[in-house]
């Protein structure tokens, strides 16, 4: 007897959950056994470092996928394109592949938030156990509801600066704060933080008023969420955007005198 596509979603929805738990388990140990053959300072790395430079492997793991897949989603494919002769409004539109993409990421922000509170704060302070627990509701919320995957997608997009981040977390460590690389990961980081951190959340915002009749039928919570989330998300990102503006000023001015 063939399955309906509710039931064929409350058994995917689980299973895309623990996919993403078990691939941040998978691409940590990768990320270890890995870089002990290829960097040889590896093995002398204090214990805590080891665990955070594998912990930043499956983060940029999971970043590289879902920006790909988000962008394909929400600027490609034609599932939240709009459509005046498609019944289904914006906020109701979704398919296996957001879906399952959306699952995957839930998994891997409850595993990442339970490593940042394990080891609490080697891993980041209040600010990320925030960050982590407003994308598990918005995530949460989403899935349950069957609504509002168009921003959950244009959310997560954000995290195409997590690579470059995480590549200067690498260089710092290993002694190449100096280097031609960390300049220029430096400006890059500078550069898509104001693309995917400032700029989309001026696209996110324009689009959620402009579709707001739709929004508030969402759910219950939704219209509420989908304000107050990435508010307080885009007020974050200023906050870090000013830190990183600083940052790059003050190397690009050590530059200038050298």
């Amino acid at each position: 007897m063939d399955q309906s596509p509710e039931q064929n979603e409350q058994i995917m929805l689980p299973f895309s959950v623990v996919s993403g738990i078990l691939m941040c388990k998978t691409v940590y140990d990768i990320t270890g056994k890995v870089s002990s053959q290829l960097y040889k300072g590896y093995n002398g790395l204090k214990n805590k470092d080891r665990i955070e430079w594998n912990n930043r492997g499956f983060s940029t793991f999971h970043s590289l996928v879902v920006t790909v897949v988000s962008f394909y989603l929400v600027f490609i494919s034609d599932i939240f394109k709009e459509d005046h002769h498609n019944p289904v409004t914006l906020t109701e539109r979704k398919s296996h592949l957001s879906s399952g993409l959306q699952g995957i990421s839930l998994g891997y922000f409850i595993a990442d938030f339970a490593m940042i509170v394990w080891f609490f704060p080697s891993l980041g302070g209040m600010e990320y156990v925030l960050h982590h627990l407003l994308a598990i509701f918005s995530i949460s919320l989403t899935l349950t509801s069957g609504k509002g995957h168009l921003y959950v997608h244009t959310l997560l997009l954000t995290e195409a600066t997590t690579p470059f981040v995480n590549l200067r977390w690498y260089l710092d460590l290993t002694g190449k704060k100096s280097s031609t690389l960390y300049l220029y990961n430096g400006l890059t980081m500078l550069f898509g933080w104001l693309v995917a951190r400032i700029l989309l959340f001026v696209y996110f915002f324009a689009h959620l008023y402009l579709h707001f009749d739709e929004v508030k039928y969402t759910f219950p919570l939704g219209p509420y969420a989908l304000v107050t989330v990435p508010s307080v998300l885009a007020l974050m990102n200023l906050f870090w955007f000013s830190k990183i503006l600083k940052g790059a000023i003050k190397t690009l001015a050590k530059t200038k005198h050298c």
